[in-house]
């Protein structure tokens, strides 16, 4: 795959994120929640010219009709659905589909695309990743469940938003993994240091020292299990 049709593909999505985040104002994104067609269609001219112009292929006529169809279509689809994070990264993924489609179809990479898919899959250090990104996620926070459910009977529940101590404990634990990956080991420092002032108003306003012990063996296990998945990736991808 050459470097000129790698460039192509990165025009085409800078002209969609440029069309989509920059040039979008909030009052239109308002009116396309609200089904405005208009607007709606729009929305989808401007992509269409901006992909064309990006990409600067003049004799690609085709990319004007393709863009603004599959453009006004996916964002009409998301609109019925609602705003919900969800409905974003579904509406962003098949943005991102149709742009892999036509890039492929104007390079006439189809060919080397699949053959560098089929060399990615076969690496074990994307596997290694994978395998790592998964214990740190819904396996770790299953341990830590069952680790503190001996204390959890205390009078350690307080008012919080619904699972987010789940996804900060997901948070934490990938930028940990992630941290050990790349030999930033002071970067966790600052990530425990950064936890620990955000909670101290909580555990400072705690009427039982039960609470702050529990907050600190749940942190310090969670901290433990994504340093030794760390530990383990960064072993491995040596």
């Amino acid at each position: 795959m050459s470097l000129s049709s790698i460039l192509i593909l990165l025009r085409m999505l800078v002209a969609h994120l440029l069309g989509d985040f920059i040039l979008q104002t909030n009052n239109m994104a308002k009116a396309k929640a609200e089904h405005n067609k208009r607007i709606l269609c729009l929305h989808g001219a401007v992509h269409a010219v901006l992909a064309y112009l990006f990409v600067a292929i003049w004799s690609c006529w085709y990319i004007l009709p393709v863009i603004f169809i599959t453009h006004v279509a996916i964002d009409y689809v998301k609109c019925r659905f609602g705003p919900s994070l969800r409905s974003f990264l579904l509406d962003q993924f098949a943005h991102l589909i149709v742009l892999i489609c036509l890039w492929l179809f104007i390079t006439h990479d189809v060919t080397h695309f699949i053959n560098g898919l089929e060399y990615l899959l076969i690496q074990p250090r994307l596997w290694f990743y994978i395998i790592a990104i998964f214990l740190i996620l819904q396996p770790s926070s299953i341990v830590l469940s069952l680790f503190t459910r001996r204390w959890r009977s205390e009078d350690t529940g307080s008012e919080t938003l619904q699972n987010a101590g789940k996804w900060i404990g997901y948070l934490e634990r990938f930028l940990i993994v992630v941290f050990i990956s790349i030999g930033r080991f002071e970067a966790i420092g600052f990530l425990l240091a950064a936890k620990s002032i955000f909670r101290f108003g909580e555990l400072n306003k705690a009427k039982d020292i039960k609470i702050t012990e529990y907050v600190l063996i749940g942190t310090f296990a969670s901290f433990t299990i994504a340093i030794v998945v760390g530990l383990v990736l960064a072993s491995w991808l040596r």
